[in-house]
């Protein structure tokens, strides 16, 4: 009576191979490791951004969060409208003998290219870095900023209404 659901055989390794799978597109994804060897594996994330346009001033902004790092090891550099922040943080405390429960500091190189939009005054991007947001910013040119146009009737479409306008106002009269 202790086995009341009868199984066949292969279904178990069904559900031992979905499991696998989930673990893999879930390290994958996430960057972390395998249960066993979570211990001895340090977790690289690529740092988040926020970019956005200062319509008022005239500006490109662009934060990238780096908690942890020196200004000293980071680098900026540009190409045509890519800008590409790279660095190398490393553990400062030696703790190679802890038996950690959770590491997700991420040590090591960092590297995130991102494409500028057009109308970036390249040649005046500044960086300064702040309580571990990169802050990046650059004037735009008076044409890469967004316009507003107008829209208004056309002259043909005008004299039409007012047509079919006083059409209706003249037979309106002739029939009372």
């Amino acid at each position: 009576m202790a086995n009341l659901v009868r199984t066949e055989p292969g279904v178990n390794d069904l559900f031992d191979f979905r499991r696998g799978f989930d673990d893999i597109f879930n390290r994958f994804l996430t960057g972390a490791a395998p249960i066993s060897e979570r211990g001895n594996r340090v977790l690289v994330a690529v740092p988040p951004i926020e970019s956005w346009v200062d319509r008022e001033n005239k500006k490109f902004h662009l934060s990238v969060a780096l908690p942890g790092f020196d200004p000293k090891e980071l680098q900026v550099e540009l190409e045509g409208n890519n800008l590409t922040v790279s660095g190398e943080h490393e553990e400062k405390d030696e703790k190679k003998d802890a038996d950690y429960l959770q590491q997700e500091f991420s040590y090591g190189r960092i590297e995130r290219t991102i494409e500028l939009p057009e109308g970036v005054d390249t040649s005046k991007v500044s960086a300064e870095y702040n309580n571990g947001v990169l802050e990046i910013t650059a004037p735009l040119n008076e044409a890469a900023l967004p316009k507003r146009i107008e829209v208004r009737p056309s002259s043909s479409s005008a004299k039409a209404k007012g047509a079919s306008a006083g059409g209706a106002g003249a037979s309106g009269g002739a029939s009372s």
